[in-house]
C-alpha cells in the first residue's frame, strides 16, 4: 500500500471528509482492521484565505509548495490537495516535488466519463467557475465541456462557500438556493453537476436532486485510494478509472 499525502485545512471540514472516505474505502476493499497509510499537512485556512482575497498567488503557491515538500519528506507516495480552488497552483506543486499530484479535475472528469456525459455544470469558488485552469483541464484531458451558472447565481454560490460552508455553517436557505441553481443548470442541458468545492457536499447531495451530482471531495478521495492500492504506477495516465460515487 502506498502512503497518501493529504494537503488540507482548506477548510478542515472537507479535509475530515477526505480522511473518513479514504479510510472507509480501504477498510471496505481490504477488510479486517485495514486502514489507509496517510500523512497530512493541514494549513491554517485563515492565512490561505487572506492570500486568496489579496490575490497574492505567489505567496500562496510558496505556502502550498512547502506543505507538499513536507508531505514528500514524510514519506507520501502521492499528493492529494484537498481543495478545488488551490489547484490553480497545481503546476507549482508539481514542479517542486517528485511524487505525483492527483489532480481533482481529473477525478471529476473520470466520473463524468463514467456517467457518459460530455457537458457538466460546475459549482465552486468564483475562480473555479470563471477562470480557465479548471474547465480547460476538463475539456483538454477528458473531453468535458463546462457550463457555469449565471452571474447572479455565481455570486450566490461563492458567497455561501466563503461566508458559510468554510466557517462550518450549514444553512437550509442556502441549500434551497443551491438546488434551484442546479435546476437551472439542468434546464440548460447539462448531464451532471460537479460540486467543485470540497465543502459543497456538506450542503447538498445525491438524494436532493434527480440530476447526477459529482462530489469532487468524494471522487478525489476514491482516486487517492485507487492510487494507493494500485499495483502499477500511481499516475492518471495509467490509473484513470474510478469507482462510482454515492
Amino acid at each position: 500500500m502506498r502512503t497518501i499525502g493529504l494537503l488540507g485545512g482548506m477548510s478542515w471540514d472537507s479535509s475530515a471528509t477526505y480522511y473518513r472516505i479514504i479510510n472507509e474505502e480501504v477498510r471496505d476493499r481490504l477488510g479486517g482492521h485495514h486502514c489507509a497509510q496517510v500523512v497530512m499537512v493541514s494549513l491554517d485556512f485563515g492565512v490561505v484565505r487572506e492570500l486568496q482575497v489579496r490575490g497574492a498567488w505567489d505567496e500562496a503557491a510558496a505556502l502550498l509548495v512547502d506543505g507538499a515538500v513536507r508531505l514528500e519528506a514524510a514519506g507520501a507516495d502521492v499528493v492529494v490537495l484537498c481543495t478545488n480552488l488551490m489547484h490553480k497552483l497545481a503546476p507549482a506543486i508539481e514542479a517542486a516535488t517528485r511524487v505525483p499530484l492527483l489532480h481533482i479535475a481529473d477525478a471529476v472528469g473520470a466520473r463524468a466519463q463514467e456517467l457518459g456525459v460530455d457537458q457538466i455544470g460546475v459549482l465552486g469558488a468564483r475562480q473555479v467557475m470563471e477562470e480557465p485552469f479548471y474547465r480547460d483541464r476538463l475539456r483538454e484531458r477528458w473531453g468535458i465541456d463546462v457550463i457555469v451558472p449565471s452571474d447572479e447565481d455565481r455570486a450566490v454560490v461563492n458567497r455561501v462557500i466563503f461566508d458559510e460552508l468554510t466557517t462550518g455553517r450549514i444553512e437550509p436557505a442556502s441549500k434551497r438556493a443551491y438546488l434551484e441553481i442546479v435546476d437551472r443548470l439542468a434546464d440548460r442541458g447539462v448531464g451532471a453537476v460537479a460540486l467543485a468545492c470540497t465543502e459543497i457536499g456538506l450542503l447538498i447531495g445525491a438524494t436532493d436532486t434527480d440530476l447526477p451530482l459529482i462530489d469532487s471531495a468524494q471522487v478525489h478521495a476514491l482516486a487517492a485510494v485507487d492510487a494507493a492500492l494500485s499495483p502499477g504506477d500511481a499516475t492518471w495516465d495509467r490509473q484513470p478509472a474510478l469507482r462510482s460515487g454515492v
